[in-house]
């Protein structure tokens, strides 16, 4: 039977074909010459490390276009081996919606490292540098998805998931503010409020996975709010930190969608949302408090806010017993 990474890498080649054959009769019609976009990360990367690519002239040349050409391939192998583990976790998109999801996804893996590394900058780019970026990678999208439908995994096939109820989606958008403060409450609130009673063959080793993944997300929780009043503590508005709340949103609102064991695709986008808007909500606060009180203070009453809203959001329905499949 398919487990979730098989499926993943088989989806991921799927989808990795069907962006080379679009991008190859884009070239053939256009006339267009292939990009040199990989050969330069490629290159830059290994500036950034103080590295070279060995030899020189035409041997070096193959093997810079070598290396991006495996890079490409590494990436549509992850994102479909990503967007595989989503699906089995009960992250459930429709097929047009998650098409554009993955193909985004597997879009965004490969233009930021360029963007970051000074290769590419896609605030320049004309819409026809878009459409030649984006219609691969839609078809991607599409090819990844057709697979993750095709051969379901047997904890999809034990746990359908229904529509995500209103009353979900509102504890989502909840968690997805409190993570937008405390990224770690995404993955901690449902975690340590999760209930210890399964629905397993083996009771006492689940009981011991959750107890010990609490320790974790206590551990993980405690260290975020210990480290967010050090004096050196990164800038908020950074992209890394950014890019962490929101997907520890997402995280939050997929985890309580599966406590519940609903579809947890809108649940997960919502809690994008509410964490980027309780990211901009922290960022405005400590800026207003600024000079009003004590810095420490104000990371006190933004915690308390924080862990009010992951309370609210976490707390329902943590008597439900969590199920645990264990395939035969």
């Amino acid at each position: 039977m398919t487990r979730s990474l098989p499926r993943g890498l088989l989806a991921g080649a799927a989808g990795t074909t069907a962006l080379n054959l679009v991008g190859y009769v884009d070239m053939a019609l256009r006339g267009r010459p292939a990009s040199d976009v990989p050969e330069r990360v490629v290159d830059a990367f290994a500036a950034e490390t103080g590295r070279r690519v060995p030899g020189s002239g035409a041997v070096r040349e193959s093997r810079r276009t070598a290396l991006g050409a495996l890079a490409g391939i590494a990436n549509g192998l992850g994102v479909g081996v990503l967007a595989s583990a989503v699906r089995s976790y009960g992250v459930r998109f429709p097929a047009p919606v998650g098409a554009v999801v993955t193909g985004a996804a597997a879009m965004a893996a490969t233009d930021v490292p360029g963007a970051l590394l000074g290769v590419s900058d896609p605030r320049t780019w004309t819409a026809g540098d878009w459409l030649a970026d984006a219609a691969p990678h839609l078809a991607y999208g599409a090819a990844v998805q057709s697979v993750l439908e095709a051969v379901p995994t047997p904890r999809e096939r034990a746990t359908p998931r229904g529509p995500a109820r209103p009353g979900v989606v509102l504890r989502s958008a909840l968690l997805g503010l409190a993570a937008g403060s405390r990224s770690s409450l995404g993955f901690a609130g449902p975690v340590l409020t999760a209930s210890t009673t399964a629905v397993v063959r083996d009771r006492d080793t689940t009981r011991r996975r959750v107890l010990a993944g609490k320790v974790l997300a206590a551990a993980a929780l405690t260290g975020e709010l210990v480290a967010d009043k050090h004096p050196d503590a990164p800038p908020r508005d950074g992209a890394g930190p950014l890019a962490g709340r929101i997907l520890y949103g997402a995280e939050g609102g997929a985890r309580l969608a599966a406590r519940e064991r609903e579809n947890g695709a809108l649940p997960a986008v919502v809690g994008m949302a509410g964490a980027c808007v309780g990211s901009v909500a922290g960022l405005g606060w400590r800026r207003w408090a600024a000079g009003r009180m004590p810095p420490l203070q104000a990371a006190l009453l933004e915690d308390g806010v924080a862990l009010g809203l992951a309370a609210l959001a976490c707390l329902p329905g943590r008597s439900r017993p969590h199920l645990v499949v264990v395939p035969r």
